[in-house]
């Protein structure tokens, strides 16, 4: 009764930088009020250093709009999400992120930045795939914090107790997902697609240990895509920096801020057509989601999560207080592609990057031993069909096949 996950082989994760849900599809809401942004009208507000309350504006710009970088360290986050209260008892009520963009530079204008958001025309692809596909209204960053530490719950199910950017050390038992995949028995295939030897995270070193293997650079994914030599799972990576490279000059992709955000839409677009135009596109599934929020407005407060196992000391994340890992962070862009999704599918459940390695395991290798207590909660975004997942959750759910999927145009 679930054709679409008898069909499925192949799950690709596509994951961008420092977005938040609001400020890249929060426009949607006039579109399909089933999803949950913002529209002109909405109550939600920021008061600016001088008091005066700032409401979201569709003012948002492709570059050049956000610089200085929004701070979305730790203690940084934390303001944002709880207006600069501290000690027992507050609430979160995402109240803070005027006020805590205003420190970068002292200006009460440019602070204002912050609450700009995009509209649909503005991002034809993102939006046109939310659309038309599976949009997650609850998909939260792991921890109110940074890239690295998000981007490990999305390799290890944990950032095993850190918050901040430094490298960390890999504590045992836990495996990251790659290594689980091909130590299984029967082994299965997994590659992280790095952009190339220029750019790539700082997580490659840790994953690389005796597993070159798991690794190929972004062309390589497109002649997989293009061949239908797709591994089980596939982790793309964009590129995180303007360089130099042998076919000339390479543009971040990654909509980091104050990166390019049309660059990163061309990248979307092009991973889609080469899935969509491969012959594997029938027994794929694509997930788009953002590693954090970047430091940019969502009026959705995070919820709180089972605890981890390692926390954090109170000198970690700059606050005072110990984190427990206990709460999510910022809400993020996430949509799950398939030509198997009912088009307009709003998803209401929460998940976090935990979701992704749960999601793998459960699908793939019938769960895993050894996992931390967030990836063990995490709800999973794909159900095996095996008699034991909830198929009541299944997304890909058509009986047949869509025929009516979007087509991009994108540079050769």
């Amino acid at each position: 009764m679930a054709a679409g996950l008898d069909q499925l082989k192949h799950i690709v994760v596509l994951m961008m930088e420092n977005r938040s849900f609001d400020h890249m599809l929060g426009s949607l809401k006039a579109v399909n009020p089933a999803i949950d942004g913002y529209v002109d009208g909405d109550p939600f507000t920021n008061l600016d250093a001088n008091k005066n309350p700032v409401k979201p504006q569709a003012m948002a710009e492709f570059q050049g709009q956000l610089n200085p970088d929004p701070d979305h360290h730790f203690p940084a986050v934390d303001v944002q999400i709880f207006g600069g209260a501290t000690g027992a008892g507050r609430v979160a009520n995402m109240q803070g992120f005027v006020t805590n963009y205003f420190h970068q530079r002292e200006d009460v204008e440019h602070s204002q930045k912050i609450m700009y958001y995009f509209k649909r025309t503005d991002l034809p692809v993102l939006t046109t795939l939310a659309l038309q596909f599976a949009v997650f209204n609850r998909w939260f960053a792991s921890i109110p914090g940074p890239t690295i530490c998000n981007r490990a719950f999305a390799h290890y199910g944990t950032s095993f107790g850190r918050v901040d950017m430094d490298p960390f050390d890999i504590i045992e038992p836990i495996k990251s997902m790659y290594t689980r995949m091909v130590t299984a028995n029967p082994k299965r295939s997994a590659k992280v697609y790095y952009y190339d030897t220029s750019s790539s995270s700082m997580e490659v070193a840790n994953l690389l240990k005796n597993q070159t293997e798991v690794f190929g650079t972004y062309p390589q994914f497109k002649s997989d895509c293009d061949k239908g030599l797709l591994p089980d799972y596939s982790f793309v990576e964009p590129n995180f920096s303007d360089h130099d490279s042998d076919e000339g000059e390479e543009v971040a992709s990654d909509q980091h801020p104050d990166h390019d955000v049309q660059a990163g839409e061309q990248l979307i677009a092009e991973v889609y057509t080469h899935i969509k135009n491969g012959p594997n596109w029938a027994n794929t599934a694509l997930l788009v989601v953002y590693d954090e929020h970047g430091g940019i407005f969502d009026h959705v407060v995070p919820p709180a999560c089972k605890p981890d196992k390692f926390h954090s000391s109170q000198v970690d994340p700059g606050t005072g207080q110990a984190f427990q890992f206990d709460r999510l962070g910022v809400r993020v862009p996430a949509i799950l592609i398939s030509p198997w999704i009912p088009r307009g599918t709003v998803v209401n459940r929460v998940f976090d990057h935990a979701s992704i390695p749960a999601t793998i395991s459960k699908f793939f290798l019938g769960g895993s031993p050894d996992v931390s207590p967030r990836e063990a909660n995490a709800d999973v975004f794909i159900e095996p069909n095996d008699g034991k997942g909830n198929l009541a959750n299944n997304l890909l759910s058509l009986d047949v096949m869509r025929n009516d999927c979007p087509d991009f145009r994108i540079r050769k």
